[in-house]
């Protein structure tokens, strides 16, 4: 461990902050007991310093300077520590205290915990840890904690809080250059570590939260998985709860990575569920991409505006919703006859016919119909700005996508449609057996059956299939289309 000289009170440099991680349990509950919190190289809030789950360990390492990781000497290195640990390092973390607990379970023998240390530096050299120390210590009688151990004779180093009150952190006084203004940018390379509940699914929009800038972001592309007792590189579509991946980020808008308030990191974020404000992952950047930046929108002379006017009627999208066997397709082939024969141009995208050529390569995970949905808003957007009048007739079960797919479009553009239909109405149509298959076992990822439907919330029209006909359903929608605000 550096042994910095101590800077004078009032510095920038006066305070050290530290985050405890490693095993849980009575050790480490001993532990804090030992540690006086009101000191002033210490947090004095618990919260902030004590990882007891994913996301205190993410938000306390992101203001860190150095980590408090703690063993079982009877347990070794464990998939814990080294993920504790990992996360640490990932979160900026530079220098680490090994603290070595339960030396009785292994009879104070100076081997074994010259192994636990050798193991864990080996893993920290190999994260990229600048420094490591390490301490044998008795947490429930405070033994090389904050007293010196007369049961270790071979232990000659200083106690844990000899070590702390020993390091001072210089966190500088500004880079050099700090005057230029830091370069923006709307794509980067990101370690992540997923702390959600549901799988973490590629091109789904979150929302992001840096030190002092927020936007929308996307996941669009996973390289890999890491795993955390080999450190190897696993290959993987999508992360679970408590996994860490490499990947690529794109943001709605242009960012600046300022220095973030309170200790932040700069390069530290949080990514959050739109609907519900939970956080659901945290990571850092690694760097920027300038992929982005060597593209610059052509401007075209003839706009959208031009496009409507020359065949008089105003472009939107309907976006039918709802359920297998609801009703959609049959319900969005009449609407289109209609405005058909009323000199309206329209075009149909059905989620079954599209899967015949653009989205040909995907299944029905739940991360292949995100990808899905990205892909048919991406080409409705464009049809849209062609002036047509586009009818979309897909499943499209997860309110995000749709969500997503209405905030491509100008305001009044998108016009979500609930074909509405209970499970068992549907189930008892099944006109293509689909539902049977389902039910057997040898149709997985089906909607309504073992993959979720998140219906509309508000949607701009419900239609109830059990009461009106497909004709009846199609005139209101076309109502619908008339009565908007700038409708045809």
């Amino acid at each position: 461990m550096p042994d910095l000289d101590r800077p004078d009170s009032g510095s920038a440099k006066d305070e050290l902050r530290f985050v405890v991680c490693g095993s849980p349990g009575e050790g480490r509950s001993a532990l804090l007991r030992r540690l006086p919190w009101d000191a002033g190289t210490i947090w004095s809030d618990r919260r902030k310093a004590v990882a007891d789950d994913v996301r205190n360990l993410l938000a306390a390492a992101s203001r860190a300077d150095l980590a408090v990781v703690l063993v079982d000497a009877g347990k070794g290195v464990e998939t814990r520590t080294r993920f504790d640990s990992y996360v640490a390092r990932l979160m900026g973390v530079g220098w680490a205290i090994l603290v070595v607990d339960g030396m009785d379970s292994v009879g104070r023998d100076e081997g074994a915990f010259s192994a636990v240390a050798a193991e864990f530096r080996a893993f920290a050299d190999a994260v990229g840890f600048e420094s490591v120390s390490a301490v044998p210590v008795g947490a429930p009688t405070g033994e090389n904690v904050d007293t010196p151990g007369g049961n270790m004779p071979w232990y000659g180093g200083p106690t844990l809080m000899e070590m702390l009150e020993t390091v001072g952190i210089d966190r500088g006084d500004g880079a050099a250059g700090e005057d230029r203004a830091p370069e923006a940018a709307d794509q980067f390379a990101v370690d992540l570590v997923w702390t959600g509940t549901r799988p973490m699914l590629p091109e789904r929009r979150y929302a992001i939260r840096l030190a002092d800038a927020s936007a929308i972001a996307q996941i669009t592309d996973l390289a890999h998985r890491i795993d955390v007792d080999t450190l190897g590189r696993m290959a993987a579509k999508t992360l679970g709860s408590n996994e860490i991946g490499y990947c690529k980020l794109s943001l709605g808008r242009p960012v600046a990575l300022d220095a973030g308030a309170g200790g932040r990191r700069r390069d530290a974020f949080e990514l959050i569920d739109r609907f519900d404000g939970t956080i659901v992952g945290a990571g850092a950047i690694r760097f920027a991409l300038r992929r982005a930046s060597n593209v610059v929108w052509q401007d075209i002379g003839v706009d959208k505006a031009a496009r409507a006017r020359a065949i008089g009627q105003r472009p939107c999208i309907l976006w039918l919703t709802g359920l297998p066997a609801a009703g959609k397709s049959t319900i969005a082939d009449r609407v289109e006859q209609k405005l058909q024969a009323s000199g309206r141009h329209t075009y149909l995208l059905d989620g079954d016919n599209v899967r015949h050529g653009l989205s040909r390569d995907l299944g029905f995970t739940d991360r292949d119909r995100v990808e899905n949905i990205r892909r048919v808003a991406e080409v409705a957007k464009p049809m849209v700005d062609a002036g047509l009048i586009v009818i979309v007739s897909f499943i499209s079960p997860f309110r995000s996508e749709r969500r997503m797919a209405r905030e491509l479009m100008e305001q009044g553009e998108f016009l979500e449609i609930f074909v509405d239909a209970p499970l068992e109405v549907c189930e008892a149509r099944d006109p293509k057996g689909l539902y049977a298959k389902a039910r057997r076992g040898d149709l997985a990822n089906f909607t309504g059956i073992d993959s979720p439907y998140e219906p509309p919330e508000n949607p701009d029209l419900r239609i109830d299939t059990t009461r009106l006909s497909p004709d009846e359903a199609a005139a209101e929608v076309v109502g619908l289309l008339q009565a908007s605000a700038s409708g045809p």
